[in-house]
């Protein structure tokens, strides 16, 4: 169902010492109006969302994005990014990767402060996703850093209700808007998380990769219940899941909303070995092959770490290997000594997906010929024929992978709103990756 959000008040510039009062000041209006009787003050949890938002920034800042920064990855900013990797001799793929974002950082370095100027309307902020209004969220924190110089934070403030249908009441959520310098957030640290509601529940949806050794990153994670982030979009994913699992361990309970797109893998997977006859071939399996859309191998090492685990798998060794397809190559061994030799290839598409990095295929298989357990999994929309054109392919078991119905951020995020507890099958996956990783 779409939701409408009605404003209660215009958003008005204040001052940070003044942001309770003038929310308190909203409520009170209301109280004393003929809305009050069907407007409720949410009380579900707070939430800090994090909107670096650099690429659509750097974008505007060279003049190929002309829109609103708004956090919005559509068709304008696509083309704008295929513009710059155009301008730039870069492949042209039209979405965020860590090639071409390490280009515009280079560019936007070597210019004068006199270029450094910006147009475009910032709107991040402003509005928040259906989706996540409908989780009827206490009160929502955006903190929007900015380019430019650094003349302290600004805030706004106001009250939204999303309108639902067959609903006599409104339940009304207070919507915070702070902006400023990474440097100036940096320094207001301690009233964001002053801002969160005590006695809630608490949420950080960081946009951004994790690093523990950023201030206001790190106070968060002493203060929430939760730190969300979405590993599809980390420039060095092999860095940023070892920051992850340093951050496990010392318990902070972190979400990884790219996790949740290799369900459709993980179900078909367990299924295709479900059935008695083909469940004791599981321990015959001794090569993996995981091939994922060239530009990030997030998904392929997040999936590898969950088999692992299912499996007792010890990493042994990690080589790069390179080539066309940026050949990986790890080994295992497992409780009864067997080696396994699993292998990641970066797979260049012709039209790219929506989240970087998408699992194409994976096969797994046995050097006993006799052991029938080769397995196939193709990606519905892209296929796997590297997979397929390989030995013995004709008597594996083949299904297609029907990826999630909506794999975007918003709305596996309000799917993650609704868990309220830490997820072990996540950490112990995890858990192996970083081992992976740490032999590189």
């Amino acid at each position: 169902m779409s939701t409408t959000l009605v404003a209660l008040q215009q958003p008005k510039d204040i001052s940070l010492g003044e942001i309770e009062a003038e929310l308190n000041k909203i409520w009170l209006s209301q109280s004393g109006g003929k809305s009050a009787s069907i407007a409720t003050r949410a009380a579900t949890f707070s939430m800090v969302i994090y909107e670096p938002e650099e690429f659509q920034q750097l974008l505007a800042g060279f003049g190929f994005y002309k829109g609103e920064i708004d956090g919005i990855n559509g068709t304008a900013a696509r083309e704008a990014i295929k513009e710059a990797q155009k301008a730039y001799g870069l492949p042209i793929t039209g979405r965020v990767d860590s090639e071409t974002l390490a280009k515009l950082r280079s560019e936007w370095a070597a210019k004068s402060p006199e270029e450094k100027q910006f147009s475009n309307i910032d709107v991040r902020g402003f509005s928040i996703s259906d989706v996540i209004a409908d989780q009827n969220p206490c009160r929502v924190i955006t903190l929007c850093p900015t380019f430019g110089e650094d003349t302290g934070v600004t805030a706004q403030v106001s009250a939204y209700c999303p309108v639902q249908k067959k609903q006599s009441s409104l339940i009304c959520c207070e919507y915070i808007t702070l902006r400023g310098t990474k440097e100036a957030l940096e320094r207001v640290s301690d009233v964001v998380t002053s801002l969160m509601i005590p006695d809630l529940p608490k949420f950080v949806w960081w946009k951004a990769t994790p690093n523990p050794e950023q201030e206001l990153f790190a106070r968060l994670c002493k203060t929430s219940n939760c730190i969300i982030l979405d590993s599809s979009y980390f420039s060095d994913s092999e860095s940023e899941f070892l920051k992850m699992q340093e951050l496990v361990e010392e318990k902070t309970y972190i979400a990884d909303l790219n996790w949740h797109r290799l369900s459709a893998w993980q179900e078909l997977t367990a299924a295709t070995f479900d059935p008695p006859e083909r469940r004791a071939s599981l321990s015959q399996i001794d090569t993996i092959t995981l091939d994922y859309e060239k530009g990030n191998p997030a998904q392929a090492l997040m999936f590898l770490g969950w088999f692992a685990s299912r499996l007792d798998w010890q990493p042994t060794t990690y080589t790069k290997t390179g080539g066309d397809y940026d050949i990986i190559h790890i080994k295992f061994t497992t409780p009864n000594d067997k080696e396994i030799l699993a292998e990641l290839a970066a797979i260049p598409t012709a039209d790219y997906g929506e989240i970087p990095g998408d699992l194409v295929g994976l096969r797994l298989d046995s050097s006993n010929p006799n052991a029938g357990c080769c397995t196939i999994l193709c990606s519905e929309t892209t296929g796997c024929m590297r997979l397929e054109s390989g030995g013995n392919a004709q008597s594996c078991h083949t299904e297609q992978v029907s990826a999630l119905s909506d794999q975007k951020a918003e709305y596996l995020m309000a799917q993650q709103l609704q868990r309220w507890g830490r997820e072990v099958l996540y950490e112990e996956s995890l858990a192996v990756t970083a081992e992976i990783l740490k032999l590189r």
